[in-house]
């Protein structure tokens, strides 16, 4: 079976002219994969300039995930827009002092190396503090930076396993599953980006910048949501509930005529919008097996039979429309394609097509961030490597070619230079 690339729109563009929220701040990032990237996509959507540092001999690990488009892969497209791109051998005494005049010059630093990383490249938090003491200092970690558990490496699927939010998802038969999205990269990423707007907030009344850190271990104890005060606050160790919900019914999935319905009924007013005006049942609503969500949950086989039996007689979008009109929380259950193929996709504006040097045109999906003065910036493909390495070094530090020359022979810029 042959597929075919989705045909995308230009995307929306900003006000000409218009202000961004971090416009004027630099940022240098020394991360990869996705938790450290996503943190600087986030300041650079926002109009930071994101200044990527990679190894010169090949890049960000990510770049090799599949699947590629011109040359570069797609993951890696993904969390990288908007931002310059230079590639720098860090093992290279003369890379080290371009990366310090760069941090040098910077408000924000974003690293996620292993501990001592940093420091064997000279690019500590102390030593970058002493000579810039308003920089802000993010670290991207697993378990932490200090601690038993500084120097164990982990990774989204590990920390899921380890912090029982894995336990938590699937069905009550079944073991439990990981998500299949990186939730906890993704999460420690907007922490990360969260820490970095509090210092910038702190530096504006103390002058002076400061270490922040995130960490997936600490952010997955916080993506448990209630279920984990939940634990605390009665020992009872949470369970599998599948698609339904553990706390109130009827929520969860609902088979139509041509596929399944989500449906959220988290109470007793809802419940009533959903058998008198949706269903057209309103002897449900004064049924006494029904009238609590304590009588429903104790009764919820039966009323789901009674449900999916009223339900079976139209499609799925169909009584989406009817659940919409009497004000219950309803969607259709879809595939990733159907989606991006979705109304709702398209009036948000949240997929488009962007140029790119290698490839032509590749995918975008828009910044879920919107501000009513300050737009963020519109999107611009993630870096070839070491793409702006020239450009960077002329502008921000003011080297000439007679200086990147003796850089490279140097070997700055690793030996393919």
């Amino acid at each position: 079976m042959t597929t075919a690339r989705p045909q995308l729109p230009p995307p929306r563009p900003r006000a000409p002219g218009a202000p961004s929220p971090l416009q004027g701040l630099r940022v240098i990032d020394f991360s990869h994969f996705i938790a450290g990237p996503m943190c600087t996509l986030f300041l650079a959507d926002m109009g930071a300039e994101v200044i990527k540092i990679e190894n010169a001999a090949n890049g960000d690990d990510f770049r090799r995930f599949q699947p590629h488009l011109g040359g570069e892969g797609v993951p890696f497209l993904w969390v990288n827009r908007n931002k310059k791109g230079i590639a720098l051998d860090l093992t290279n005494e003369a890379a080290q002092k371009i990366a310090v005049e760069l941090v040098a010059s910077a408000d924000i630093l974003v690293e996620n190396f292993s501990r001592g990383v940093m420091e064997r490249f000279g690019l500590g938090y102390d030593a970058m503090h002493e000579r810039n003491p308003r920089l802000i200092y993010c670290s991207v970690s697993a378990y932490g930076r200090d601690g038993a558990m500084a120097d164990r490496l982990g990774f989204d699927p590990v920390i899921q396993a380890e912090t029982g939010f894995m336990s938590m998802n699937g069905f009550p038969d079944q073991e439990g599953v990981r998500t299949g999205p990186a939730v906890m990269d993704i999460s420690t990423g907007m922490t990360a980006a969260i820490a970095v707007l509090g210092a910038l907030a702190a530096r504006q009344s103390t002058g002076r910048g400061q270490r922040v850190e995130t960490a997936l271990f600490d952010t997955a104890a916080l993506m448990l949501g209630f279920h984990a005060m939940n634990y605390l606050a009665t020992g009872r160790n949470p369970t599998r509930a599948g698609n339904r919900s553990a706390d109130s019914t009827p929520t969860g999935t609902f088979q139509t005529a041509d596929g399944p319905l989500y449906i959220t009924c988290a109470n007793d007013r809802t419940y009533r919008r959903l058998v008198t005006n949706a269903l057209q049942r309103p002897g449900l609503a004064e049924d006494p097996r029904f009238l609590s969500n304590r009588d429903r949950m104790a009764h919820r086989e039966e009323l789901t039979a009674i449900i999916e039996g009223i339900l079976a007689s139209d499609s799925s979008e169909r009584w989406a429309a009817k659940m919409k009109a009497a004000g219950v929380p309803s969607g259709v259950v879809r595939t990733v394609e159907g989606a991006f193929s979705s109304f709702e996709m398209a009036e948000r504006a949240l997929a488009s097509s962007i140029a790119h040097p290698t490839a032509g045109e590749i995918p975008n999906i828009s910044s879920p961030l919107r501000f009513s003065e300050t737009p963020i910036l519109d999107p611009v493909a993630a870096p070839t490597l070491g793409q702006h390495t020239a450009e960077v070094l002329e502008r921000v530090l003011g080297y000439g070619p007679e200086r990147v020359a003796e850089l490279t022979a140097a070997g700055a810029f690793g030996t393919a230079s």
